[in-house]
């Protein structure tokens, strides 16, 4: 069934529950995280990130209409997102693909620049009935991880200033999680969390969701988050399901790959529902 990013945060803030979002670029990581959710009866989101197409992994106009084919055919509500969309152009490209959430990623940018690219990257997915996220403050590289400098923490006054003036309908901010493999334990500033969830009136997102703790996902959900991007530690058990092994032909390692993320996958969204 495919949903909003705004219906679907409907159903998280009702059940005070986190959605998992997971980047699917390509059939393989598709499967697994559908199966996965329908295996729990647990809504989703999938996700394609502009940066994957950089890295040359897929174009957003060959996985779009796959990504949109399993939505609405699956027995759970999914969301199809576009994550960390930089460029309004690439932006309005998805929007008109057919995803039913954006993400606007202007954090990178001075602070009035990624208002107004925010402002007009709401306006536009509003003739798409689709949803927006944006983000400020900074996760890190987009791919990387490593220790986050507490100056790059979202300002909760900042936060609502933001929300307040661009209307989004998720705030993606950063309270010590980071994209990619962490080098240490991630240190999360939960109190920086509570105090933005208490200034806005939007559910948070929480970037760079790999790598952890089960009891800081419990404890960040229970302060306001409402999304958890994950895929990193997805693909590292993908590719660990495989590794040191031979294989006469390739569709054997990726029917283990896909074995192996979907188990992952389980486990995190049994994690972020609150069942387990």
């Amino acid at each position: 069934m495919l949903v909003t990013l705004k219906e679907i945060l409907k159903t998280a803030e009702k059940e005070k529950i986190a959605i998992g979002s997971f980047n699917t670029p390509n059939l393989t990581t598709l499967q697994a995280v559908v199966s996965a959710a329908e295996a729990l009866d647990q809504p989703v989101i999938i996700m394609h990130a502009q940066v994957h197409e950089e890295m040359g992994i897929c174009k957003m106009e060959e996985i779009a209409p796959i990504m949109l084919m399993f939505a609405k055919a699956a027995k759970v509500p999914v969301c199809v997102h576009l994550d960390h969309g930089t460029d309004i152009e690439y932006v309005e490209k998805g929007l008109k693909l057919g995803f039913t959430s954006v993400m606007y990623d202007g954090s990178a940018l001075e602070e009035n620049e990624n208002i107004k690219n925010t402002i007009y990257a709401v306006k536009a997915s509003s003739s798409y009935g689709a949803s927006v996220e944006a983000e400020i403050g900074s996760m890190g590289a987009r791919e990387g991880g490593g220790e986050v400098d507490t100056s790059i923490y979202t300002d909760p006054y900042e936060a609502a200033k933001f929300v307040e003036k661009t209307n989004i309908d998720a705030l993606a901010c950063a309270f010590g999680t980071a994209h990619g493999f962490y080098k240490a334990a991630p240190k999360l500033d939960f109190d920086r969390l509570s105090k933005i969830h208490s200034m806005i009136n939007v559910p948070i997102v929480m970037h760079g969701g790999s790598g952890v703790s089960d009891n800081d996902y419990r404890e960040v959900i229970k302060r306001g988050v409402r999304k958890v991007n994950y895929y990193t530690y997805m693909a590292k058990a993908g590719a660990a399901a495989i590794s040191g092994k031979e294989y006469s032909q390739f569709h054997d390692a990726l029917i283990d790959a896909k074995k192996a993320m979907f188990e992952d996958v389980k486990r995190a969204i049994s994690v972020f529902s609150q069942k387990n």
